[in-house]
């Protein structure tokens, strides 16, 4: 989290919480090192870790071994976990962990009672699903947040009704509906979304197997590793090994100065989403908008004479059966979705006769652009040179989507709202917390969007 944000001081039963965390660390072997230490003053959020001294690169900050990591097997409801395994399965694997946290978080005789008790309400994460469904829709609008977040609540009351319920039924002994509610598991959900981490797998070399992989390893709770705050720069990383989970500093870190993890390459509207947070504006550079492919559809028909309408609806209806129908990203340096943008254009500037020949073809049988040439010529110094049709696509899909924001009833970056109350610091302050996060996903959006004008225009 940015430094900038700061949230009210907490109660005084925070100090014995943290205490007693910090006498449960020792209890468990988590060694800290004596060049940092664990707060809830002066960092970015609740909690945070500051350095007392100054850190060289490569410092272990903290080893936190595997005994004292919760999930599924290491805590006490394992043997049911194991034993209804079959059951237990979703696309997301997070359900063992929730029926594990949903058993600990409210047994007094948990062994992780002191780390769990540090969250007294977990809706203090202010993730987008606590907010009512109007605020997310009228501060979130254009951003793809709302979508996401009814979705999730749509899979969390599904879940919980035709897996959840059922096992408490079975296993009264651990379990109890009148405890573990809707409310309480739709919390936890927050809880790992905002503080759980999954594992990688090495033993694979290809990327996209191991991005595979990494999606759906089992999430853990990771005592220690949890109370560091994000920015996308960085100055820590944690490091996997067959012993222990380890901290490490990865570049030097000054006396006082926070100690900051990494979440991975998050635009503000993934951070916002399943953390809660922003990085104010326009401090995160791993800031990302989505465009919809159905908007280059749009701006295709703005462009296509009335002959040419049902080539253009053969195109349409190709490229949905081709699954070329995902959304198009774009980030401060160009389009990170390359590939797919590439064969979206190729597809919508086709003559009727090209068309033709890439349907008996089935798609290209030997593209003469290779990845690299297709990286560089939808870049942010490439984008100005492409022909004139793509241009006016792109121009188009970009217009389309900026409508989509709140308040943005024109395409001129000057006279945006957002942007005169983002340089307008009492304005801004104005805000509450929820308006000035919202407000830093739709303009780091929209500010991409702008650029993405400029750089097609005629």
């Amino acid at each position: 989290m940015a430094t900038e944000v700061k949230r009210p001081k907490m109660d005084e039963g925070v100090e014995f919480r943290l205490n007693r965390f910090l006498q449960w660390c020792d209890q468990v072997c988590l060694k800290l090192s004596e060049k940092v230490y664990v707060t809830h003053e002066g960092t970015a959020a609740e909690y945070g870790m500051l350095a007392k001294d100054d850190i060289e690169e490569g410092e272990v900050l903290f080893t936190v071994p595997r005994e004292a990591i919760l999930h599924e097997e290491s805590s006490k409801v394992s043997g049911v976990l194991d034993k209804e395994e079959e059951i237990l399965k979703s696309a997301s694997n997070w359900v063992p962990l929730l029926m594990a946290l949903l058993h600990e978080y409210t047994s007094s005789q948990s062994r992780w009672r002191p780390y769990l008790s540090l969250w007294d309400d977990f809706r203090k994460l202010d993730h987008p699903m606590f907010w009512s469904k109007d605020e997310r829709d009228t501060l979130l609008k254009g951003t793809g947040i709302p979508k996401a977040v009814d979705t999730d609540l749509d899979n969390i009351s599904k879940e919980y009704s035709d897996v959840i319920l059922p096992l408490m039924t079975k296993y009264s002994e651990y379990w109890s509906p009148q405890t573990h509610t809707l409310e309480l598991y739709t919390q936890l959900v927050a809880f790992v979304m905002a503080y759980s981490f999954q594992e990688p797998d090495e033993d694979d070399d290809d990327d996209n197997e191991d991005e595979q992989e990494i999606a759906s390893s089992p999430p853990m709770m990771v005592p220690m590793a949890d109370m560091l705050n994000h920015i996308a720069n960085h100055n820590a990383n944690l490091e996997f090994t067959p012993d222990s989970l380890k901290m490490v500093s990865v570049r030097p870190i000054c006396k006082g100065e926070e100690v900051f993890n990494t979440y991975g390459q998050m635009a503000n509207w993934q951070l916002l989403h399943m953390y809660g947070f922003t990085e104010p504006f326009p401090n995160n550079s791993n800031d990302t908008v989505d465009i919809p492919v159905s908007n280059f559809y749009k701006a295709a028909q703005g462009i296509t004479s009335e002959l040419e309408l049902s080539l253009l609806e053969e195109k349409w209806k190709m490229l949905n059966e081709m699954e070329e129908n995902k959304p198009i990203i774009f980030g401060e340096q160009g389009c990170l979705t390359d590939t797919a943008l590439n064969t979206v254009l190729k597809v919508f500037s086709m003559s009727k006769e090209e068309f033709s020949d890439f349907k008996e073809s089935e798609g290209w049988e030997e593209d003469d652009e290779n990845e690299e040439d297709t990286a560089l010529t939808l870049s942010k110094e490439g984008l100005p040179k492409v022909q004139a049709i793509w241009k006016k696509l792109i121009h188009g899909a970009t217009k389309l989507t900026l409508h989509g924001y709140k308040d943005s009833k024109n395409e001129g970056r000057e006279d945006d709202p957002d942007k005169m109350i983002m340089e307008n610091k009492e304005a801004f302050t104005k805000l509450n917390s929820r308006q000035q996060r919202a407000l830093h996903v739709r303009y780091g959006q929209k500010s991409i969007l702008y650029e993405l004008l400029e750089l097609t225009k005629p």
